[in-house]
């Protein structure tokens, strides 16, 4: 599977996409008017990238195909096109795109590492608007969970990954869902320690770090976070060392809205 790319022979009619997202913060669109890289069209990642939420789905829960479909093709993505996908926070929003295109059935989709800041030329102000593109999106290109398949993971031999900050997994702090700490069996996988300064780091480091957390050969894996967006950066991550992982969509989010639903805290 193709995760990453370099600026080193980026293509010149690669369709770049800048999302730059971060939890809290609604200036995307402003960085990337500001200084984006030259051709790169700006995605929305809560209008376009998630459809609209209910705390019975989650915070950001996936757009339908033929939304997806209507956005890929505003951005200009054609069957065969190669699409680079990068953010200014080491792919952390960036990683959302690359999953969703790659559900939607996207073959060619990297996540363009170092973001930003491994671009060394000249930057492009204001807006991008491409030719319409023509893909047909068929689905089913990547494997998801349910929260009940993500919850019986750790009870049958598979391991659930929870890609949230420490404090977040332990019920220490939650900024944002109703109640804090994490699935009962889940072990603490922060998607920020797939990184090293804003770069992925190597698929062997990669590979160390997840049999270190109980991922064996074989077993099946599945990743959450707060709302599905992280987590899909270690679904990239997982993926760089070789592991086949799913993607629970609807993350803590939708657990912590569910009254029946046990809450583990602690390490």
């Amino acid at each position: 599977m193709t995760v990453l790319a370099s600026t080193d022979g980026l293509p010149e009619d690669a369709v770049l996409l800048d999302v730059r997202w971060q939890l809290g913060r609604t200036d995307g669109r402003e960085q990337y008017r500001a200084g984006h890289l030259p051709g790169a069209v700006f995605v929305d990642l809560e209008t376009e990238l998630a459809a609209h939420g209910s705390p019975a789905e989650g915070r950001h829960p996936l757009p339908s195909l033929q939304a997806l479909q209507s956005a890929a093709r505003r951005w200009g993505i054609d069957p065969g096109s190669r699409v680079v996908v990068y953010d200014a926070t080491g792919g952390l929003a960036a990683a959302r795109a690359w999953w969703l295109l790659r559900w939607g059935g996207v073959p060619d989709v990297s996540i363009l590492d170092g973001g930003l800041a491994a671009w060394t030329g000249d930057l492009e102000t204001g807006d991008v608007v491409p030719t319409p593109g023509t893909v047909t999106l068929a689905g089913d290109g990547m494997p998801v969970l349910t929260a009940d398949q993500a919850a019986a993971l750790p009870t049958s031999g598979g391991v659930l990954l929870d890609a949230r900050a420490g404090e977040r997994y332990r019920g220490e702090v939650e900024p944002v869902d109703p109640k804090a700490g994490h699935v009962p069996g889940a072990v603490s996988a922060p998607s920020t320690d797939n990184l090293d300064g804003g770069w992925f780091r190597t698929a062997a480091v990669l590979a160390e770090r997840f049999a270190a957390l109980g991922v064996r050969p074989g077993a099946t894996v599945g990743v959450y976070c707060g709302s599905g967006v992280t987590a899909a950066h270690e679904v990239a991550a997982l993926a760089e060392a070789g592991i086949e992982a799913a993607l629970w969509p609807g993350s803590w989010s939708q657990w912590s809205n569910d009254p029946t639903r046990p809450v583990a805290t602690g390490p």
